[in-house]
């Protein structure tokens, strides 16, 4: 081994283990955080509203609150579907049919640079599911998984939907969502407290 190796092994050591220090921390959000989000959010649209994004081993982790009104059955199936992230969902409140697919129609990509892409769901097109292959009723305490490459979407809303979703990023894809709160913890939106768990 030459010197310059040896020397940039010797500087290089530390900060991996730095890095590594800083995927130790917990981060817990509040129920009334989550419960001020779902208040703030617009009554009649659409609505994701992220709440933090952390670094961890496996990438970068998203937590948000998306709402949705009434969706009257019949009307064409609007989805999305994200390449690099995969979602766990669990509903707030309300009920719908999600509905899955492998395929759009009608494809248009989302800007790349734009803000849905770059703070939310990383790559990702929109379009209109057509071949349904999988449709089931959710409602409030309802968990949903939703790997990254699966259209989906809400043929029907009956009454709106509200619901948590995790984003899972191991591309590191989407800006952290961090601020710096007394202390020196970490703090997000609301009443979120993380501690170094060392």
């Amino acid at each position: 081994m030459n010197k310059m190796t040896g020397a940039l092994l010797i500087v290089l050591c530390p900060l991996a283990a730095l890095a590594a220090d800083d995927y130790k921390v917990a981060t817990v959000i509040s129920s009334e955080s989550l419960e001020a989000v779902v208040a703030g959010a617009p009554a009649g649209r659409v609505s994701d509203q992220p709440v933090v994004h952390v670094e961890s081993a496996e990438g970068r982790l998203g937590v948000g609150v998306v709402h949705r009104p009434v969706i009257a059955p019949g009307s064409a199936i609007q989805g999305i579907q994200h390449h690099k992230q995969s979602e766990v969902y669990r509903v707030m409140s309300g009920a719908g049919i999600l509905v899955t697919s492998t395929a759009l129609s009608e494809v248009i990509p989302l800007d790349p640079e734009g803000y849905v892409v770059t703070n939310l769901t990383g790559p990702s097109d929109i379009g209109i599911i057509v071949e349904i292959e999988r449709s089931q009723r959710v409602s409030a305490g309802d968990i949903v998984i939703i790997p990254a490459g699966v259209a989906h979407g809400f043929s029907e809303i009956s009454e709106p939907i509200t619901y948590m979703v995790v984003r899972v990023d191991p591309e590191r894809l989407v800006e952290l969502k961090e601020q710096a709160g007394e202390g020196g913890l970490l703090l997000a939106t609301g009443s979120v407290r993380s501690r170094n768990m060392l």
